[in-house]
């Protein structure tokens, strides 16, 4: 497995489980290729993490839009025709047995469309507040997020259904986004961030359970433990993903030693954080 560019989790949580995603009905069509992962930037390489724990004989592939990051700021429609023209494209690149879309807009967006476009497995990503629900004991969670992900009505509806007994404090946290990116790239970050994105913290000494519903922040989840005013369980969703894509993408190949990752704009400091998650080559991908 390849060093993290974090300090070693001291455990990790309970995660939930993503829907059961069909295939798609056209398209490419799936073959015994790499698991691939996709995301708008790097935060997919938290769930990349989770895929190496739990599948370490799996070949994986990456790709980003890295182009166009962050999503969040984009309108919606405009995201959709973009992400299926990516994630298309990345499916035809490297022959996936599947696509995991770990990113919680996207996968809140477009999943219907990459789902009937696609004749591969998918599988997406959405907030843990169940386990979160379930293992808070003072019934009162925090899900920290994109100001997107914490607005939407998927979002809301995810609250009502699993956590409707709990008290939840949704958190944006944008800036975590950039930190995120700067942390795998350049290997630093600004602490004073990460305390101003926890904050709130100081008024809700109650809450006991965060949500990190950004695939972008369990890659900061050591420094996050360290910038909360005390202790709290923190949870996410790549453990459950990893599981779902191992069962959905059985016929994924084995790794081997030269994994690919595929990026929309040349970038030699994103090339290097990729590098350290075990993707030798970088490739810039062609969009139809």
């Amino acid at each position: 497995m390849p060093s993290s560019p974090h300090s070693p989790q001291r455990s990790r949580p309970a995660t939930v489980s993503p829907a059961h995603q069909e295939p798609g009905r056209s398209g490419v069509g799936p073959g015994a290729g790499p698991i691939l992962v996709f995301d708008s930037g790097v935060g997919g390489l938290s769930v990349v993490e989770s895929l190496r724990r739990q599948l370490p004989d799996a070949g994986l592939a990456y790709a980003c839009d890295n182009a166009m990051l962050p999503y969040g700021v984009r309108d919606d429609s405009w995201l959709v025709e973009r992400i299926l023209r990516v994630c298309q494209a990345a499916v035809e690149a490297s022959g996936c047995a599947g696509l995991v879309v770990a990113c919680n807009t996207a996968s809140t967006l477009a999943l219907d469309a990459l789902r009937e476009h696609l004749a591969v497995p998918v599988v997406g990503t959405v907030p843990a507040i169940k386990p979160a629900a379930g293992m808070s004991e003072t019934r009162h969670i925090g899900l920290l997020a994109t100001s997107a992900t914490v607005a939407r009505p998927y979002t809301l509806r995810l609250i009502e259904q699993f956590a409707g007994d709990c008290r939840v404090t949704r958190i944006a946290a944008d800036p975590l986004v950039a930190e995120a990116e700067r942390w795998v790239m350049e290997g630093q970050f600004d602490a004073e961030v990460l305390r101003n994105s926890l904050a709130v913290l100081s008024d809700t000494p109650k809450l006991d359970t965060m949500v990190l519903g950004c695939t972008h922040f369990p890659l900061l989840r050591q420094a996050l433990t360290d910038a909360a005013p005390r202790p709290l369980r923190w949870v996410d969703s790549g453990d459950a993903i990893a599981r779902r894509a191992g069962q959905v993408m059985s016929r994924h190949a084995a790794r081997t030693g030269g994994e690919v990752a595929w990026v929309t704009a040349p970038s030699a400091a994103l090339q290097h954080g990729l590098r350290r998650f075990g993707f030798e080559q970088t490739q810039t991908l062609s969009l139809p």
